[in-house]
């Protein structure tokens, strides 16, 4: 750390920290929306729907702890509702 202040130094770690878990739960929710997409692909259609709900529950805690914003969220809920409601139409 390069900070010559107390509360600067502080940050820093903070930063480093927030930094290290908000990129952990973005990959845990990119992961979730790529085994939703997969189980798509496969035509398992109840399968589809287990993920579909784990990626959106992935995705409203991320929204809920600010890693995500709220509109983001809703636009890849959205996404990912449409995406299944036309396999499973089809």
């Amino acid at each position: 750390m390069l900070a010559n202040i107390k509360s600067a130094a502080k940050r820093a770690r903070q930063n480093v920290k927030r930094r290290e878990r908000n990129k952990r739960v973005k990959s845990l929710l990119k992961t979730s929306i790529r085994r939703f997409e997969e189980a798509l692909e496969e035509g398992d259609h109840e399968e589809a729907r287990e993920k579909l709900n784990a990626a959106v529950r992935r995705i409203d805690k991320a929204a809920a702890k600010g890693i995500l914003h709220k509109n983001n969220a809703a636009r890849k809920k959205s996404s990912l509702s449409r995406r299944f409601n036309h396999y499973a139409a089809g």
